[in-house]
């Protein structure tokens, strides 16, 4: 079954769509407030909605590789912050953990009292050990994939 260029642009804007609206749900339904990546993988997706809608309006074939770099932007923010995560590389000092030995008491207290709310190296929810930032890069890697059909059948 071969799929129209119109199609396949509102799978993978829907798809960024369905995305932000689950991101949404577990911040505001769920109590899940994001860290500072988990915003940073939202506003690529955000940019595929309204890339979307122009690409339906207009048909251009560069509007749906621009779909298909904002996907790549978001599956690659995905994937480097499921690697802070999972500690396989360090994360953006502003939210994450830092060194504690060799402090004094009040510099301790001050990096205390500077961490941000929500770290970017906790992992608050996971299914089959991959957690959302690891799911949103899966996703988008998929979006991806429509993203780069519906450039070619443009």
């Amino acid at each position: 079954m071969r799929l129209s260029h119109r199609t396949l642009v509102i799978l993978a804007a829907g798809g960024s769509a369905a995305l932000l609206l689950a991101a949404f749900g577990f911040q505001h339904l769920g109590g899940m407030a994001p860290c500072k990546l988990c915003l940073w993988q939202r506003w690529p997706h955000a940019a595929a909605v309204l890339i979307g809608a122009a690409c339906l309006a207009f048909g251009q074939r560069a509007l749906a590789w621009a779909g298909a770099l904002a996907a790549a932007a978001t599956a690659g923010v995905g994937i480097y912050h499921a690697g802070v995560e999972q500690g396989w590389w360090p994360g953006p000092t502003t939210c994450t953990s830092g060194p504690v030995g060799g402090l004094s008491t009040d510099e301790l207290l001050n990096q205390i009292m500077a961490a941000p709310l929500v770290r970017c190296d906790d992992i608050p929810w996971q299914l089959m050990g991959i957690s959302m930032a690891g799911w949103n890069a899966i996703a988008s890697l998929l979006l991806l994939g429509l993203w780069i059909a519906a450039a070619r059948r443009a």
